[in-house]
């Protein structure tokens, strides 16, 4: 359409010309008669009208070569917008092409429980002396604390940090976990002088009490670890924690009245997708110190299960 009125325009100008060239050519050769005929004329006659058609001409020219320019640069222009909608069809058909991928929340919330178990049995107060029968806890004085099963319980947060490993592995996710648990051993003892210590100083009316109260022996755990966590846009994703830092707050203190015991931990779990953001996992977490904390060591094992939820 565009090329139609183009031409159109430029037939009608091209006619225009021709007229003015040929009403200018008649003035001009009369022009010419009647200069030679009466040269002798001290006035010259007034060409205003001859002026104004050349002029007109002229400009008529000038636009019909700029009409012609255009035309000469729309083919350039058309073909580079025709190439420009040509791309954007190909990359909407890509995008339609493309699989649907759902989109998840990456950062979890999940809440912890099932068994423990410490490598050795804990020290407490006024351990490990006894004044009876060894390992017995009507002794003079309380015996070891020979609990080494337990339960805990605790939540987290996983944190994520990264999609790819740090561009070395795709679809392997790197998090940071912050987590917290409390563990309580199976047995409680008692905790201080027991009550046959209590008899034999009392002489003369004058004694001290027996302890008859039992210490709840537990132990609290915070810890913060990477965790790496594979097949990312899968349901059922394993994860690995290659070494965690974590402080231990032990009760009843040691012996020395310390309570922090630094150490590590190292674990390994996956987690499956039930429905939307709700996940279900297990794990298995092994703690290691790097020693003693005045004779209490809380090395030792923890599996079950956790409840996670996306956000």
């Amino acid at each position: 359409m565009t090329f139609k009125k183009t031409k159109l325009v430029l037939s009608i100008a091209t006619v225009a010309l021709t007229m003015g060239a040929a009403l200018v050519s008649p003035q001009a050769m009369a022009h010419k008669a009647k200069k030679s005929h009466h040269h002798t004329r001290s006035a010259q006659p007034s060409y205003s009208k001859v002026d104004a058609l050349e002029s007109q001409v002229r400009m008529m020219q000038e636009q019909i070569a700029a009409l012609t320019a255009a035309q000469t640069t729309a083919a350039p222009v058309a073909a580079v917008d025709t190439a420009k909608v040509e791309e954007l069809d190909q990359w909407m058909a890509s995008v339609k092409a493309a699989p649907v991928i759902e989109k998840t929340k990456d950062n979890m919330v999940f809440f912890r429980g099932g068994y423990a178990h410490a490598n050795a049995t804990r020290g407490g107060t006024l351990d490990p002396t006894t004044l009876g029968t060894a390992g017995d806890r009507n002794g003079l004085v309380n015996g070891p604390i020979t609990d080494k099963d337990a339960w805990y319980f605790g939540a987290g947060f996983d944190f994520s940090l990264n999609n790819n490993l740090f561009g070395l592995m795709d679809d392997t996710e790197v998090l940071a976990e912050l987590m917290i648990d409390y563990k309580e051993l199976g047995t409680r003892g008692f905790n201080g002088i027991s009550g046959n210590l209590a008899n034999v100083v009392n002489i003369g009316g004058v004694g001290i009490a027996a302890n008859s109260q039992r210490a709840t022996v537990n132990q609290l755990t915070l810890a913060a670890s990477p965790k790496i966590k594979f097949m990312k846009g899968s349901a059922f994703r394993p994860w690995i924690i290659p070494v965690g830092f974590e402080v231990n707050v032990i009760s009843p203190p040691s012996d020395a009245i310390t309570v922090l015991n630094p150490g590590m931990q190292f674990g390994l779990g996956a987690d499956y997708k039930i429905w939307k953001d709700i996940y279900i996992g297990a794990d298995a977490r092994y703690h290691q110190t790097l020693g003693s904390s005045d004779g209490v060591r809380t090395n030792g094992l923890t599996a079950g299960g956790y409840l996670g939820l996306g956000f």
